[in-house]
């Protein structure tokens, strides 16, 4: 039906606009291997769930509906499965907000994932499986560790999960020192002379007498925020790699001290801020609600304002809008609390740094834990916030190379009533966003109620934003 309102365009004219309709990836015939159907069906059956979630990567969109579709011809009667669209935060973390808005009461998660741990909603995970030559993999890994004695932990991706134990099969017949990681914490008992050591989301398994200093890691997959993260996490190790899709084998020759610096830097801008925005980048990690509590307790100590923002998927022209902020904390996983921040109006720093530069209790020992749960009472890296609030100490800057005050101190202290006049201008210190408003020149639009005169409406645009009626097409 055609219209005539203002607010409708043709059909036509909407249709032109082309979608990108997303391919499959896995052939029919493999869909039931690949996805673990036969597994996931009898998670839900065993379990009695009656609303089931598929959450799907961007990437593997293409397969959603022929594994949803799988799973509902082999469900029992009333049990319904639906496939979550795009997620809130990043597609690695488990998004229980959405399954909560379809009362989901279980979910399945697909592909490539950070191995957070979900806050409430039982979760299964599918990690799928992208082609790895394994022949190919071994070769590459004696070519780089001709000593068959070397000490090495195999790391890999999620995604090649699949195919790591026969490599472990093909290489320990000569090396005797391979240590395979396990994803996720560990729920096997160990040997006496065996210490467990949980770092990455990921289990690894070491001599009672041996540190992970003693050992390099060799990693499966390519340049991602998986390699970073665990780059941060093993600073003491030399790291060697293996690109399954150009299946290559290399020495890493990344500077890990050099990274760490300027991860320091913003340390100290971090102990210059005065308002600190904190940035709740997620919803479906464990624990976030404490370590949020826990950031606003110590910035209040430090003698610093904070405010809450949740704002979805974090962008520079999000962030922008909030001039007043002087640093931003980002609570998300840990492979996205890495946020590179140089593009920003104003940096992003994690947990573990606003500590740093917060708590006067933590010092850095060059370990740089990017979990945030590891901050928390019971994690390797807890630090009591001090009850005495110290004021006195004070250093100087080296981003600005002015005195400040380095201790916590009184929040109370710099929020007295005093007099402005004239010569306060925007770049007088703000302890407050609501005092950084008072200082603008412009505050936003002003309503003047009763000063505008009325008139007659009068047609507007006409059209969507993709191309008014009054403006040339630039499909044609």
């Amino acid at each position: 039906m055609e219209g005539t309102s203002a607010f409708y365009t043709d059909s036509d004219t909407v249709l032109r606009k082309t979608l990108n309709k997303p391919s499959s990836q896995t052939p029919q015939d493999q869909i039931s291997v690949v996805y673990e159907l036969e597994r996931t069906l009898h998670w839900v059956q065993e379990n009695g769930f009656k609303r089931v979630a598929l959450q799907f990567s961007d990437e593997l969109m293409g397969d959603a509906v022929a594994v949803s579709t799988s799973l509902e011809k082999s469900v029992t009667a009333g049990c319904s499965v639906f496939i979550l669209g795009d997620t809130s935060y990043g597609s690695c973390c488990v998004d229980e907000v959405a399954a909560q808005h379809f009362n989901a009461d279980c979910l399945v998660h697909y592909g490539r994932s950070c191995l957070s741990q979900p806050s409430t909603m039982p979760v299964m995970f599918v990690y799928g499986r992208l082609p790895l030559d394994v022949n190919n993999c071994v070769n590459e890994f004696r070519l780089l560790y001709p000593e068959t004695g070397a000490r090495v932990i195999v790391m890999y991706e999620t995604v090649y999960q699949y195919a790591c134990d026969e490599i472990m099969n093909c290489l320990s017949q000569t090396y005797t020192n391979l240590v395979l990681s396990n994803l996720g914490p560990s729920d096997s008992e160990v040997n006496a002379n065996v210490k467990t050591v949980y770092k990455c989301g990921r289990s690894v398994f070491l001599p009672d007498d041996a540190t992970l200093d003693d050992y390099s890691v060799f990693f499966i997959g390519v340049e991602s925020l998986t390699f970073t993260n665990i780059l941060y996490n093993f600073p003491g190790c030399q790291f060697y790699s293996y690109n399954p899709m150009t299946k290559t084998g290399r020495k890493e020759s990344v500077n890990v001290n050099k990274m760490l610096m300027k991860r320091y830097y913003l340390v100290e801008k971090a102990k210059d801020a005065k308002i600190v925005g904190i940035l709740v980048g997620t919803l479906g990690v464990s624990n976030y609600l404490e370590i949020l509590d826990r950031l606003k307790v110590l910035i209040k100590k430090a003698g610093k304002k904070s405010y809450v923002f949740i704002v979805g998927k974090i962008n520079v022209a999000k962030l922008a809008n909030f001039m007043e902020i002087d640093m931003f904390v980002l609570i998300a996983c840990a492979e996205n609390s890495l946020l590179d921040s140089s593009e920003f109006y104003r940096p992003v720093v994690t947990p573990y740094e606003m500590e740093l530069a917060c708590n006067t209790e933590r010092k850095w020992t060059g370990e740089y834990p990017t979990d945030f749960h590891q901050l928390l009472e019971g994690g390797n890296h807890f630090k009591p916030i001090p009850d005495t609030l110290v004021t006195d100490d004070t250093d100087i800057s080296l981003v600005t190379g002015r005195l400040r005050f380095t201790g916590l101190g009184d929040v109370e202290a710099g929020t007295a009533v005093m007099v402005r006049d004239d010569s306060l201008t925007v770049a007088t210190q703000a302890e407050s966003a609501g005092e950084y408003l008072g200082m603008r020149s412009w505050q936003g639009l002003e309503q003047k109620l009763g000063e505008t005169p009325v008139t007659k409406a009068v047609e507007g645009q006409r059209g969507i934003a993709m191309g008014y009626s009054t403006e040339p097409s630039i499909l044609e």
